[in-house]
């Protein structure tokens, strides 16, 4: 019999502005992963929630959320700030490795299949919603 495909879930993690948030992020995104038996997935994940909630936490001053879905064997990551302003083009990751800053989404665009931003803007706050996917496969 042919494997069925896993439903698809959603979790949000809602984070206060303290670097401390990082760890929770990363350790709760391995948590998620793990129970839903996408082990293989954790080493990169980590990385990629890491680098969009350090970026969401190290550049504004509110509150930053840490969406993780898995749907149709993509897992999404997304990291919400209240900034609206775009986040900086990622520089190329040969030519910054060595730099203080600017790392963050170099790497998500390495290691990420695709990543973008859009703003956001509900129930009266605005915000930006940074995002990488990953393929199962």
């Amino acid at each position: 019999m042919p494997e069925t495909e896993p439903a698809p879930w959603e979790y949000t993690l809602y984070i206060p502005n303290d670097v401390r948030a990082v760890t929770v992020s990363r350790r709760t995104l391995r948590l998620i992963l793990t129970m839903h038996g996408l082990i293989r997935l954790v080493d990169v994940a980590e990385l990629l929630a890491a680098e969009l909630v350090s970026n969401a936490v190290r550049h504004t001053k509110g509150p930053a959320a840490l969406r993780v879905r898995w749907a149709a064997g993509v897992l999404r990551l997304g990291a919400w700030d209240a900034d609206p302003e775009p986040p900086e083009p990622p520089g190329v990751l040969e030519e910054i490795t060595w730099a203080e800053e600017g790392r963050g989404l170099a790497l998500v665009r390495a290691c990420a299949d695709v990543w973008g931003w859009q703003p956001l803007t509900r129930e009266g706050n605005r915000g930006k919603y940074v995002w990488c996917e990953l393929a199962a496969a």
